[in-house]
Parts: C-alpha cells; structure tokens; sequence
C-alpha cells in the first residue's frame, strides 16, 4: 500500500527500473494520471502543491494583524507560539474581528507562517528527503510479530527482515526473541548466506533456534 506520493514516486521508480514497465502500464498499476508517472520518472522528489487561491474578504482587515502575530513567534520559544486558534482568540479580543471563521484564520496561517520565516532567514525544521537509493547502498533493518504452530503449538516469534532500498529484494529469518542476539545473526544470515543473494529465494525461515 503506498501512503504518500514521496512512497508513490519510489514504487513507481523501482518498478520502472526493475520491470521495465510502460507509462501508461504503471499508471494502470498506481491508479494515476499518465503525468504524474512522467514527473515521478523524472524525479524522485514530486513537485510541491498548486494551493488554490481564494478570496477571503473578511480576512483582508486581519492580515497584518495576524502577521504581527506570528513575526512574535520568531523569537518565541516553540511551545509558546501562536496556533490557530489563539491566533483567533487574539482578533476577537483585541481587534474585535469576531466574523472570522476558525478555517480561514488556520488557512492563512498554515501558508503565511513559513513565508515569514523564509522572510526571516529562518527554517521551521521541515526536511523533505528524495527517495533515491544508490546500488548496494542502504538497507532496511526491522522486526515483526508473527504467529506460528510449532510442534502443534500455537507459538509467537519474531520475524527478521532485510530490505535492500534500490531493489526492493528481502532476506527472512525467524527467531524466537527480538534481542541483540537474534538482530546481529539477522545481518549475519542476511549479508553471508549462499542464497541470500539468489533472485529466486528472497525469503528463508528457521526454526533452528526455536526451542
């Protein structure tokens, strides 16, 4: 299941690369326009939102207010700066703006707060990082809780799992505890198994250690 664009783009990507896919067959695939499986081929970063602009007449007389209010943030400590709804508040109490709805006030504010920060010379922390992976380079290391019946009895193990970022191919391993032990004989398995780089036999289990 892919949960953002920045995952939809790397799938796109991968499957291109890996299956030599046509446009229009990953679009099928991915349930998107033809468009954006150009601009997810081109790069693995997908191009910011258009925000559609609309009027807004009843905020035209707290724009600078609202403003002043968030330029107070920038030396502001974190927990202490304006959200939306003290940002409201403040207009009703001190500018007696009390036909300004709670949506426009948190609109304004959620697209004119990092522009003044940009204005500013300052970053609001944000980190947006492209989906490329380099051959061989990264790799994804968890584990998860998994069910089996061992001995005719139903039993809890712990599923390792190795994912190589670029080609998406995995090792498997189970083992009967998530402990240091069991991560580092994961990696173990995972990098120096004859098979463990074998295209037909990405996932391998064991019961070896379940006692």
């Amino acid at each position: 299941m892919v949960r953002s664009r920045v995952e939809l783009f790397e799938a796109i990507r991968r499957d291109a690369r890996r299956e030599d896919v046509s446009i229009r067959g990953l679009a099928d695939r991915y349930g998107v326009h033809r468009r954006a499986v150009r601009q997810a081929l081109a790069s693995p970063e997908p191009p910011a939102r258009k925000s559609p602009v609309r009027p807004a007449p009843r905020l035209e007389p707290a724009r600078a207010a609202i403003d002043a209010m968030l330029r107070e943030d920038l030396d502001a400590p974190r927990k202490q700066r304006h959200t939306a709804r003290r940002v409201l508040a403040r207009l009703v109490e001190e500018h007696q703006l009390d036909d300004i709805t709670y949506s426009t006030v948190r609109d304004y504010v959620r697209v004119r707060r990092p522009q003044i920060w940009a204005e500013a010379g300052r970053s609001l922390g944000e980190v947006f990082v492209p989906q490329a992976h380099a051959p061989g380079a990264e790799a994804e290391v968890d584990f998860a809780d998994l069910w089996i019946v061992l001995c005719g009895v139903k039993t809890k193990v712990f599923l390792f799992t190795f994912r190589l970022s670029y080609s998406g191919k995995a090792v498997h391993r189970v083992f009967a505890t998530a402990g240091q032990e069991a991560f580092g004989e994961g990696h173990v398995h995972a990098l120096w198994s004859p098979w463990a780089g074998s295209p037909s036999c990405t996932c391998v289990t064991t019961t070896s250690r379940l006692r």
